[in-house]
């Protein structure tokens, strides 16, 4: 049986240039720039492509709970789960980076009961949350939990 070698190193960064730019600025001074985005919290979330054997790194907004980070798979509010979030549930080991922190954890959809408990704080955090569930019904946005 062969041992799958993660590159979890050298990510592929978002095409998007303004995404690309958050996460290279986030990388580049250890999430001095970039750890607050628009005023709230990001995290850099690097998953392993199920069809290429490749990462990929995303700027995620998050909550944090005793150790867990909390993150929604909203993309923008499209019909579609993001490619990160369909990655992870393929492949559940994750990389994170949280300001200076690089760590490996393990992500996984939220179940219902701690989707009511975590939404409020998501949408307290990002309002738009809200809408962006409005606009990809009757796609339920994924929370998803990551611990290390």
């Amino acid at each position: 049986m062969q041992t799958l070698t993660i590159d979890w190193d050298h990510p592929t960064d978002p095409r998007q240039s303004r995404e690309r730019d958050h996460v290279r600025d986030y990388v580049t001074t250890g999430g001095l720039d970039g750890h607050l985005w628009h005023g709230v919290p990001t995290l850099l979330l690097t998953t392993l492509d199920r069809a290429t054997g490749l990462t990929s790194r995303t700027p995620l907004i998050y909550v944090e709970d005793g150790g867990r980070h909390i993150v929604l798979a909203a993309h923008w509010g499209a019909p579609e789960h993001p490619a990160w979030y369909r990655n992870l549930t393929a492949h559940p080991e994750v990389r994170l980076q949280v300001g200076a922190a690089v760590f490996q954890a393990t992500a996984r959809t939220a179940r219902p009961v701690e989707r009511e408990v975590y939404w409020p704080a998501m949408t307290a955090l990002w309002p738009l949350f809200d809408d962006y569930q409005v606009a990809a019904s009757p796609r339920e946005i994924p929370l998803v939990i990551i611990t290390s």
